[in-house]
């Protein structure tokens, strides 16, 4: 869905805050995540850094898995928005990118951040042409 502009700077101010929770300690890069579901709820995550590097999980990831825990089915995600402190926007990682397919609405944006405010959004077909599906 086409977010309001008073939707995205809510879920960007969202995002930015949450980033302060990320548990970083290894990379020193924290991202946040605010996700909308198709009931209008916002769910927040943080990314979350494990010394065995493959055990960490993305900020969108865990917003998404919050999601999932308060209701959201898949096809129920309406909008993303991911912050992080890159020159240019951020844009989701190939594993978080394939797991908000599996979960996004048809008409869901994916809006990306940096901490000077600059974004860009993109539909999950922009973002991820060839990925997996399964008819459930």
């Amino acid at each position: 869905m086409k977010l309001s502009a008073e939707q995205r700077d809510a879920m960007l101010a969202a995002a930015m805050l949450v980033r302060s929770q990320a548990h970083a300690p290894y990379s020193r890069f924290r991202v946040g995540a605010a996700v909308l579901s198709s009931s209008g709820r916002v769910f927040l995550g943080c990314n979350v850094e494990n010394l065995s590097y493959g055990l960490s999980c993305c900020a969108e990831r865990n917003a998404i898995a919050a999601a999932v825990a308060g209701g959201m089915q898949p096809g129920g995600l309406a909008a993303v928005v991911v912050v992080g402190d890159t020159p240019e926007p951020i844009s989701p990682c190939g594993a978080c990118r394939q797991v908000i397919a599996e979960f996004a609405a048809a008409d869901c944006s994916i809006t990306g951040a940096n901490l000077a405010g600059q974004t860009r959004s993109w539909t999950i077909d922009g973002l991820l042409p060839d990925r997996f599906k399964a008819e459930l």
